[in-house]
């Protein structure tokens, strides 16, 4: 009896041992062996707060300030630690109303009552220092500090985009962004976002259980510092750029200049155009709804990228491109024109042309013989072989296809394939004949306005482009995407292009019949061709095509003035004035822009 007692003892002592031993050891894993039971208590006692970076500045092509940055704040609140406060005064500082005030309220407490939310976004300078000299009133509230982006000019709203709040999109894609982060929406914003967002940083600090911030965590050695954006120098005119939006006001249509040894954007304008300014801080939504809500004028579409527009008469440069490369004409081929070619007309002018004053006059029933030559060339087995070497050197130009700009909003335009006609008026059913209105640039075909300034800027330089882009250098010297830097050669002899060159300087600078002497300046060889882009839905649009000088090429521009007519009429006028505008920085005919001015097509 007496050792079972003992041995009963033993047990017991024995359990009593081994337990505090599993005890010891799971007290010792949490305390000191497991990092989570630690990180979530210090989550209970810290406050991460975000410290935002300033967005990289953006700057024209002769560094001009065109983006900047100016001071805004989050206003937050942790409802636990508000009290009783005086409302009225409160709502006179933000400019809110009480019931704005209660909404807010009642959406941070279902949030959180011991957790910060934003209660006022974006509150600007001006209010916060009203709000700063009584913030000791309001206990639970306080300012975190952001930035919101100006600018110097109130232009290249298309060019430029915008910044916004990032959305439930954004944050599954992008495992970045947290909830209240900016995001660049279109332009050189979202296209070089990576580049101008900069590197968050981010604050400690140690809180109680109201969390009232009682002092930095470990003396700041864990904070990190929020690192600025980089800068990008664009390839805009900022002077070229306000300019071309002064001669598009009160008009429809859109301008695109490029400078053809380097294909760099000097100006992009779209027309409607709209304020950048509109579409920051706590007004951006409300402006973005109303700028969309425009159905007539469309403010918010890039025309210059989106628009697509039969070229037009702006088109027969190309297709005496390829009737010579094809060798079926020659620069002293003549065809005659009485007033048209069968169920094509055209203009009264003299007859027969050759292929120079075929340009100048812009003669259809030039281009349009030369066309069916084309696509009736014996050396190729059928109407659909030869369109597709035709539809081929189109696509060289940059046609059919997105060139590559950065902005996101780019269009392809079309040039239809011969399975599209094969669809249409069935297999080998279909004849020159049937597209015949292709040689003058209508019908089927469709071209952006920055296809077209890249097709001239092609012309200019002989027969080769460089890809069409916005930006110069990021940050310090880095170097843009080769892409923009990699020389695209059309497969069209150089000495074809000096034919087609001339007929284009005889369209400006020639005697009777040419069709763009308006367009002709002083000093300076503009080699240029009108368009006129038919419209089923109204009157006509104005086009022009043009380049200068002839002989050293330093801005190739495409204009479009929506239901203006005849391209000499408007869109000639317009490139003049910026191509004098960007080479002498001033303009010599005066009444020819006061004119222009004072132009309103829009009826409104």
């Amino acid at each position: 009896m007496k050792d079972t007692f003992i041995n009963r003892k033993y047990i017991v002592m024995g359990l009593i041992i081994v337990v505090s031993l599993i005890l010891l050891i799971r007290l010792f894993i949490i305390q000191v062996a497991k990092d989570t039971y630690r990180l979530s208590a210090d989550n209970n006692v810290l406050r991460h707060v975000v410290q935002y970076p300033a967005r990289g500045l953006i700057y024209d092509r002769n560094n001009r300030l065109i983006v900047f940055n100016q001071a805004a704040y989050d206003l937050m609140v942790v409802p636990a630690q508000t009290s009783v406060i005086d409302t009225v005064l409160f709502c006179e500082l933000l400019n809110i109303s009480r019931d704005i005030f209660r909404e807010r309220m009642d959406a941070a407490r279902s949030y959180s009552r011991r957790a910060p939310s934003v209660f006022l976004r974006q509150i600007s300078a001006e209010t916060y220092a009203r709000l700063q000299e009584k913030l000791f009133l309001f206990p639970g509230f306080y300012v975190e500090a952001r930035t919101l982006r100006k600018y110097s000019k109130p232009i290249a709203a298309h060019l430029l985009g915008y910044v916004s709040e990032v959305d439930e999109s954004i944050l599954r894609k992008d495992p970045y962004y947290r909830p209240g982060d900016y995001i660049g929406k279109l332009g050189i914003e979202e296209a070089y976002e990576k580049e101008l967002r900069g590197k968050r940083g981010v604050k400690i600090y140690l809180v109680d259980v109201f969390s009232r911030i009682k002092g930095s965590y470990a003396e700041g050695r864990l904070d990190t510092m929020a690192v600025q954006g980089e800068d990008v120098i664009s390839t805009i005119d900022m002077e070229l750029q306000e300019y071309g939006e002064r001669l598009m006001r009160n008009k429809a249509g859109s301008i695109v200049a490029l400078e053809p040894s380097t294909g760099e954007v000097l100006a992009l304008v779209s027309s409607p155009a709209y304020d950048p300014e509109l579409l920051i801080g706590r007004v951006r939504s409300e402006n973005f709804a109303k700028l969309n809500a425009d159905t007539v004028g469309l403010p918010l579409f890039n025309r210059a990228l989106q628009a697509s527009y039969p070229p037009g008469s702006t088109l027969k440069p190309i297709n005496g491109l390829i009737g010579l490369q094809e060798g079926v004409i020659v620069p002293s081929t003549k065809f005659g024109c009485n007033r048209g070619y069968l169920f094509v007309g055209c203009h009264s002018h003299s007859s027969p042309l050759d292929l120079i004053h075929g340009i100048s006059n812009s003669c259809n029933a030039y281009f349009c013989q030369t066309y069916r030559r084309i696509l009736e060339n014996s050396k190729y087995g059928s109407i659909s072989e030869a369109y597709d070497k035709w539809k081929g050197y189109l696509n060289e130009f940059g046609f059919g296809k997105k060139l590559g700009i950065e902005l996101s909003n780019e269009l392809p335009g079309l040039v239809p394939s011969t399975s599209y006609f094969n669809r249409y008026y069935g297999k080998d059913r279909w004849r020159a004949l049937t597209v015949i209105s292709m040689a003058i640039g209508q019908g089927e075909v469709g071209t952006t306005p920055l296809q077209m300034a890249n097709m001239t800027a092609a012309i200019a330089n002989r027969g080769f482009y460089y890809v069409p882009h916005i930006v110069k250098s990021v940050g310090q010297g880095k170097t843009i995407d080769q892409k923009f830097l990699s020389k695209h050669i059309i497969s069209i002899d150089s000495a074809n292009f000096e034919e087609i060159i001339l007929g284009m300087e005889e369209a400006v600078n020639g005697g009777a019949g040419a069709t763009a002497r308006i367009a002709a300046l002083r000093n300076i060889t503009v080699c240029g061709k009108t368009g006129t882009a038919q419209n089923p839905h109204g009157k006509d649009h104005s086009v022009f095509v043009a380049f200068a000088p002839k002989d050293d090429p330093k801005i190739a521009i495409s204009v479009y003035v929506e239901n203006a007519g005849f391209g000499a009429t408007y869109a000639a006028p317009v490139a003049s004035l910026l191509i004098e505008k960007y080479l002498t920085g001033k303009i010599t005919n005066s009444a020819m822009e006061q004119r222009i001015l004072e132009l309103n097509l829009t009826g409104r």
